[in-house]
C-alpha cells in the first residue's frame, strides 16, 4: 500500500469513482465510474458513471460524462491541470477526449487489455499525433475495480 500523499489521495478519489461505478451497475450499465479532481484545492469538480444505455448515447462513458460536467461547471472546455480518476483504463474514444480537454493527469484502476487505449491497443498518448499527453498512473485499487466488472458480467451471463 502506498504511503505518499498523492497515493492516498488517488485511493480516496478511486473510492469515489468506485461509488459511481456501483451506481452505474445498479442502473444496468457497465460498472465504470469517474471523478475529476482539482488537485490544487482537493475539490471534486465532477463525478459520473457509465451511461450509454440509459442515455441512448454511445459516447456516454464515465470519463466523457465527467468531463462534460466539469467543462460546464468551469465554463471551459479545457480542463488543464485537473486529474481524472477512472476505474478502468480509458478506451481510444475517451483517451482522445482526455487529450483534447488537456487533462493534466489520469489515474485508472483496472487495466483493459481488450478495449484499453493507454497501456494497451493503440497506446493513444504515446502516438506522435497525440497533441496533449497527461501524466498517467495505473493500477490504483485495480483488483477491486476488476472484480466489480467481473462480477457484473458473470451475473449477466447467468441470466
Amino acid at each position: 500500500m502506498r504511503t505518499d500523499p498523492a497515493g492516498d489521495q488517488d485511493e480516496r478519489m478511486m473510492r469515489l469513482a468506485l461509488d459511481q461505478a456501483h451506481a452505474a451497475a445498479a442502473r444496468g450499465e457497465t460498472p465504470v465510474g469517474a471523478v475529476i479532481l482539482d488537485p490544487r484545492t482537493g475539490e471534486v469538480v465532477a463525478a459520473a458513471g457509465n451511461g450509454p444505455i440509459g442515455a441512448h448515447d454511445p459516447t456516454a462513458h464515465a470519463e466523457i460524462a465527467a468531463m462534460r460536467i466539469a467543462a460546464a461547471k468551469l465554463e471551459n472546455y479545457r480542463l488543464t491541470d485537473l486529474t481524472l480518476v477512472v476505474t478502468l483504463e480509458p478506451c481510444a474514444m475517451c483517451a482522445g477526449a482526455i487529450s483534447h480537454a488537456r487533462i493534466g493527469r489520469v489515474v485508472f484502476g483496472a487495466e483493459d487489455p481488450k478495449g484499453g487505449a493507454v497501456l494497451h491497443g493503440p497506446r493513444f498518448f504515446a502516438q506522435p499525433t497525440c497533441h496533449w499527453r497527461p501524466e498517467v498512473t495505473g493500477g490504483v485499487l485495480a483488483e477491486e475495480s476488476a472484480e466489480l466488472l467481473r462480477g457484473f458480467f458473470r451475473a449477466r451471463r447467468k441470466k
